[in-house]
C-alpha cells in the first residue's frame, strides 16, 4: 500500500514522538506520521531511571551541561543554546507535569512514575491526530524531486520531509540504508555498562559502595564517584563514567583490559605510606586488622588487607617496609583483568551512528541530503548517565521541529 504523508518519522521513541508534537505544535498544517519497527512506543522511556524516567539533569549552563558528552560535546553546545534542560522543564510544566530535583542533580516527573511522561507524550499525539504504524521496519529510502519514498516491510511511504529517529539500538539496521544515501556511519559500540570480573573474589563483597578513582591501564581514561562491587564485578557512577568515555577502546580490547582501583581517591602512594608509618609508630602492640584508620567499608578493607597478604592475628610492630608498601600500593592502585561487560540495568545507550560532520546543527538537517533530519542516538552522540541522554534526545528533535515545514 502506498501512504503519503508531509512528515515521515521513524522511530517512536523519546526522540521521534517529541519532534512529532512539536512538528505539530509549530506546524499545525503538515500531516505526520511516524513508523515504530516494535508494537509499542517509548519503551525506553518506560525503563529510564529505574521506571521513573530520568527526564533530564538540572544543569542550565550549556558549557557545562556539554562536558557530561563523551561524543557530541562540540556540536551540542550551539543546540543546547536553542534547547536546554531549563526548556524542557517548561514544555512539561505547560502540559501538567512537574519535574523534581534530586540531589545528585537528576530529574523525575514528581509522580516517580515513566508512565505519566509516557500518557503526556501519548496525549500530544492524539490529540494532534498524529498517526504511529507499529511493526513497520525501514528497508529503504529512494529520493525523489520533492522529497523521498519509503520502503518498509509493510507499506510504501511518500513524504516531503524525512526524520530518521530510530535509536541507538537500530543503528546497524539503518546503517546501510542511511549509507546508501551517501552518509557515512560511524560502527556503533556500547557506551553505558559495567565491567565483569569472572570468578575474582572481591565479588564476594557485593553490594559494598565505595568512592574510589579507577583508570583503565595505559590510558588516560580515568574516573571518580562511587564504585559498587556487585555479584559478577564492578558498577555505580564510576564504572559507567568510565565505560562511557572509554566505549571505542574497550570495544576494541574486547571488553578485556586491565583496570586499576584507588580505594582512596583523594591519596597517593606516597601520602598512604606516610599514613600508615604513622599508624605504626603509635599502635606498635595492636592488630592491623583492628587498626587500619582509612575510610573504606569494613568488608573491602579486611578483603584489602588479605589481599595484600596480612593475616588477623598480624600486628603493626611486626609488618616491615616492603610490607608496609604493599598494603599501600593496594589501597591506592588495586589492580584487576576485566574480562567482559554487562549492561546498565535496562538503559541501553551506544556511541557511533551518523558521521556528525554531516549534518548542520543549526537545523538537524542533513548536509548531504535535502530535507532528510536526523534526531537522538541516530547520530554519534551519547552522553553519561544521569538524563543527559534524554537531553540529547529532547534537544536535537525541538530544532528538528523547528526547521520543519
Amino acid at each position: 500500500m502506498n501512504v503519503k504523508t508531509d512528515v515521515l518519522i521513524v522511530g517512536a521513541g523519546a526522540s521521534g514522538v517529541f519532534a512529532a508534537i512539536n512538528v505539530a505544535n509549530q506546524h499545525p498544517h503538515l500531516n505526520i506520521l511516524i513508523i515504530e519497527k516494535t508494537s509499542k512506543p517509548l519503551s525506553k522511556v518506560k525503563v529510564s531511571g529505574g521506571g521513573r524516567c530520568n527526564v533530564t539533569h538540572a544543569c542550565f549552563d550549556p558549557k557545562e551541561l556539554i562536558k557530561y558528552y563523551p561524543r557530541g560535546n562540540k556540536e551540542l553546545l550551539s543546540a543546547f543554546y536553542q534547547f536546554q534542560p531549563g526548556d524542557i522543564i517548561e514544555w512539561f510544566e505547560q502540559r501538567g507535569v512537574t519535574l523534581k530535583i534530586e540531589e545528585d542533580g537528576r530529574m523525575f516527573p514528581i509522580t516517580d512514575n515513566s508512565q505519566t511522561i509516557i500518557d503526556c507524550f501519548l496525549k500530544e499525539i492524539q490529540s494532534h491526530n498524529i498517526q504511529i504504524h507499529y511493526q513497520t521496519s525501514l528497508q529503504k529510502i529512494e529520493t525523489k524531486k520533492d522529497g523521498f519514498i519509503v520502503r518498509t516491510n509493510v507499506n510504501e511511504y511518500e513524504c516531503k520531509q524525512l526524520l530518521i529517529a530510530s535509536g541507538g539500538i537500530s543503528k546497524l539496521e539503518q546503517g546501510k540504508v542511511l549509507s546508501d544515501l551517501g552518509h557515512q556511519i560511524i560502527t556503533p559500540a556500547p557506551s553505558l555498562f559495567t565491567f565483569n570480573l569472572p570468578n575474582n573474589a572481591i565479588t564476594q563483597l557485593q553490594g559494598v559502595v565505595c568512592e574510589a578513582e579507577v583508570q583503565i591501564m595505559d590510558t588516560k581514561f580515568i574516573e571518580q564517584g562511587p564504585l559498587l562491587i556487585t555479584h559478577w564485578g564492578m558498577s555505580g557512577p564510576a564504572i559507567l563514567k568510565l565505560s562511557s568515555w572509554g566505549a571505542r577502546y574497550l570495544q576494541e580490547k574486547n571488553y578485556q583490559f586491565r583496570f586499576q582501583v584507588n580505594w582512596l581517591p583523594n591519596h597517593s602512594l606516597d601520602s598512604v605510606v606516610q599514613h600508615l608509618e604513622k599508624i605504626k609508630t603509635t599502635n606498635g602492640s595492636k592488630k592491623v586488622i583492628n587498626q587500619l584508620d582509612v575510610d573504606v567499608p569494613k568488608k573491602l578493607k579486611f578483603y584489602l588487607l588479605e589481599k595484600a597478604g596480612f593475616n588477623n592475628e598480624l600486628r603493626w610492630a611486626e609488618i616491615n617496609k616492603n610490607q608496609l608498601q604493599q598494603l599501600a600500593t593496594i589501597l591506592t592502585s588495586d589492580i584487576y583483568e576485566a574480562n567482559g561487560k554487562t549492561t546498565f540495568k535496562q538503559e541501553f545507550v551506544s556511541c557511533g551512528g551518523v558521521k556528525l560532520n554531516e549534518v548542520n546543527f543549526k537545523t538537524m538537517e542533513s548536509k548531504i541530503v535535502p530535507n532528510l533530519y536526523f534526531s537522538g542516538e541516530i547520530l554519534d552522540i551519547d552522553a553519561l548517565t544521569g538524563g543527559f541522554n534524554f537531553q540529547a534526545a529532547w534537544t536535537t528533535a525541538w530544532i528538528v521541529a523547528k526547521n520543519m515545514g
